[in-house]
């Protein structure tokens, strides 16, 4: 039965690296998770203009799917057992599948602002599904710090500048919920099928089921008009394909099988915060002093959630 790290088998053991550095590496990994998916709403945003969001979506999925089959033959390498498709079938479902078509139509109908909100429930969803699923231990200081992230979210996100008027606040808003809870499922399967799988293996299904839900955006793409003059639109979308998709599921789902779910989660709260800092840096965006010490807060509330 394979481990969780990728190409190393059961019987292998991992050398030594210190428990400083063991204990870092996930922490590293989620982070660069978390800063790939952050800097996606730039991205994301430029590609939309050119293309229809199905076939950004598909080309987001099929992009790793392509650099991903020279391993097929070691990524499906595993060992089902009996009644794993009701843990693996949902884990696609929610994630990217569900995730996506929810959250793309809830922003739509919402402000960006009242979805970042909504969002910031994520790493609270995990921590309590963690604990009810999972058994994991639940301790007072990780929910301190989970809430006063939370709280810093919520203040950043409603003081971002949003003049786009919501169409209709409450679906959108409680499509956003349904988002949010198919991300918190999401990750919950992943964490105990990782016990089994290779984190690698489980990234795959994912960006493969992906592929095969989001088909419709390649008949966008071939029917629509020639795209007009996009500098820079192939590079963007190789970015968005194989570090945002494929790097930071991959990141992101490693780190994950390391550390509990609660404390992994906690870190999600971290993207709206990079995603500000980035609009304010490479795209000339304001970031008020009150913004600043918002950030401060979810950077506070997630350290002490580590600490705990």
């Amino acid at each position: 039965m394979p481990t969780a790290d990728a190409g190393v088998p059961a019987t292998m053991s991992v050398p030594h690296q210190g428990p400083g550095i063991e204990a870092g590496l996930p922490i590293a990994a989620i982070l660069c998770a978390v800063l790939l998916w952050g800097s996606s709403f730039a991205a994301m945003g430029y590609a939309l203009k050119f293309l229809n969001p199905w076939s950004v979506m598909w080309l987001r999925m099929v992009i790793p799917l392509i650099i991903l089959l020279p391993l097929a033959g070691r990524l499906t390498s595993f060992s089902y057992q009996r009644g794993d498709w009701k843990l693996l079938l949902p884990m696609v479902l929610f994630q990217p599948c569900l995730y996506f078509l929810l959250e793309s139509n809830a922003l739509r109908l919402t402000t960006s602002s009242q979805a970042g909100v909504v969002a910031a429930f994520v790493p609270l969803l995990v921590a309590v599904g963690a604990f009810i699923a999972l058994g994991e231990p639940l301790g007072r200081r990780s929910i301190v710090g989970t809430v006063v992230s939370l709280a810093g979210v919520v203040c950043l996100t409603l003081m971002q500048s949003d003049t786009r008027s919501a169409v209709n606040p409450y679906l959108g808003n409680a499509m956003e919920l349904c988002a949010m809870v198919c991300a918190a499922g999401n990750m919950l399967m992943i964490k105990k099928l990782c016990r089994r799988y290779n984190v690698w293996t489980l990234t795959a299904m994912q960006i493969a089921a992906g592929t095969v839900f989001f088909l419709p955006g390649l008949w966008y793409l071939l029917s629509a008009e020639p795209v007009p003059s996009a500098p820079g639109l192939v590079q963007i979308m190789l970015y968005l394909g194989v570090g945002v998709t494929l790097g930071a599921f991959g990141c992101y789902n490693w780190g994950m099988s390391r550390i509990p779910a609660g404390k992994a989660s906690a870190f999600i709260n971290l993207v709206p915060v990079i995603a500000v800092v980035i609009g304010w840096g490479a795209m000339g965006e304001i970031l008020t002093a009150t913004q600043w010490v918002a950030a401060s807060i979810v950077i506070g509330g997630i350290w002490m959630g580590q600490s705990a």
